[in-house]
């Protein structure tokens, strides 16, 4: 587990790498960090929201399955519930364009 986690660390800089090697202005350079900070951020946004929804379908059709007659209310909430989680990435996907 600690290896994976190296080499995605390691993979991550190696690949952000050529983003920052444009100007030495500094003006850029602080643009660039803003943008590949905002890249970042919604690359995080949309794994955990990815997360996130197969946790709640899983949990969502488990509940189904014990109590089938309760699958208006728990459809209700699923629904609801991954209408929110995938707000986290649109929203995350609007700073992006504003970061730019």
């Amino acid at each position: 587990m600690k290896r994976k986690l190296i080499f995605a660390a390691i993979m991550l800089m190696v690949l952000a790498t050529p983003m920052f090697a444009q100007t030495a202005d500094t003006a850029a350079s602080a643009d660039n960090w803003r943008r590949g900070l905002a890249y970042i951020a919604m690359g995080i946004a949309s794994g955990l929201c990815g997360i996130g929804q197969g946790k709640a379908v899983a949990s969502a059709t488990e509940a189904m399955a014990r109590n089938p007659g309760a699958q208006a209310g728990i459809r209700f909430a699923l629904i609801l519930g991954l209408v929110l989680i995938e707000s986290l990435g649109l929203y995350t996907l609007v700073i992006t364009f504003i970061a730019r």
